[in-house]
């Protein structure tokens, strides 16, 4: 089945710095989406940190703003979140999808860990 798979993640002292990336066909990352970068931490529902929309803009969470950095790719089909200054709010599992009403093809996502 179609999914988007997500890397990138890992353990990370605090201050440090991630990219994480998404990939998937082309089938389901047609540049007219707005692509977007999601969380969830345990006992917490999922939220959307970041998104781009298919013309550059971009829109960012008030709790990563000025420290995440989300990219599209689309000749590649590719999207990224560059984290930096991480910090004990931050670890979760990071998902990317479409920022749609009810966002379908979820992957299993990229584990966050911030830890000193």
């Amino acid at each position: 089945q179609v999914r988007f798979v997500e890397s990138g993640g890992g353990l990370v002292q605090p201050g440090g710095s991630l990219r994480l990336s998404c990939s998937a066909p082309g089938s389901i990352f047609a540049n007219f989406y707005t692509m977007g970068w999601y969380r969830q931490a345990p006992g917490n529902q999922r939220e959307l940190v970041a998104e781009i929309a298919a013309g550059g803009f971009t829109n960012y969470a008030y709790s990563v703003k000025g420290r995440f950095t989300i990219s599209r790719d689309s000749a590649k089909n590719m999207l990224y979140l560059e984290m930096n200054n991480l910090n004990p709010e931050d670890p979760a599992v990071y998902y990317c999808n479409h920022v749609v009403a009810v966002p379908d093809y979820w992957g299993q996502g990229t584990q966050v860990t911030v830890s000193s």
